[in-house]
């Protein structure tokens, strides 16, 4: 059985590295964030493997491939200020905060905020504070941010998500659900967020997140 060191550096090698995501401070991040420390004890033995990790309730930790693919497109600076939504156990918000200035997570579900918080802790990251909320609220409170990552798939974003990017701020998210999504970059300019398409990637539908969810007066 190969311990976790090799299990990342494969992970990098074979699943990241060859969706042509190079930059160092990605790699370098993947390579020291221990993703196994993120994931549900009885899931540690597939932390390093393709495919999504479930978390319960819908949710579940993004494959390495696409969320490396997220990084890349989001090009996280080291001033960044970062809201990373839908944390889950905390994995996203520890390989952001190894890139950024500092990363402000948001989970809504009470018990994965606190094993988020709590791995954080014990992992030594001190740059990153996890907020229990509605994600679709985000944390207007910490913003604007420089970039927002979204961990999972979406129909709509809420106005009040969009809001809380810096002007020129990046977001990134998942359009649609299962393998039929679009990963899409979003850059504010102005009052308005244009988006380009990045890659294709799936991911279930946060809560908030869909298109019933938001309502225009």
């Amino acid at each position: 059985m190969l311990d976790n060191a090799t299990n990342r550096t494969m992970m990098v090698d074979t699943q990241v590295r060859p969706s042509d995501v190079t930059k160092f401070p990605i790699i370098d991040a993947m390579l020291t964030v221990r993703r196994e420390a993120f994931v549900p004890e009885s899931k540690r033995n597939v932390a390093y493997a393709g495919g999504n990790i479930d978390l319960g309730g819908g949710r579940v930790v993004l494959e390495p491939r696409t969320f490396a693919k997220m990084l890349d497109a989001l090009d996280i600076q080291r001033s960044d200020v970062v809201l990373d939504i839908g944390c889950g156990l905390g994995y996203s918000s520890a390989v952001l905060a190894h890139m950024a200035d500092a990363v402000v997570a948001v989970e809504e579900d009470e018990d994965l905020a606190r094993d988020a918080e709590a791995a954080l802790a014990e992992q030594g990251i001190d740059n990153a504070v996890v907020i229990s909320a509605p994600l679709a609220k985000g944390a207007a409170k910490h913003g604007p941010y420089d970039a927002i990552c979204i961990e999972g798939a979406v129909s709509q974003i809420p106005d009040e998500v969009l809001g809380q990017l810096k002007e020129g701020g990046r977001i990134l998210a998942i359009f649609g659900q299962s393998k039929l999504g679009e990963a899409r970059l979003g850059r504010k300019i102005g009052d308005k967020v244009s988006w380009t398409l990045s890659f294709n990637a799936g991911a279930p539908v946060l809560p908030g997140f869909t298109s019933e969810a938001v309502f225009a007066l």
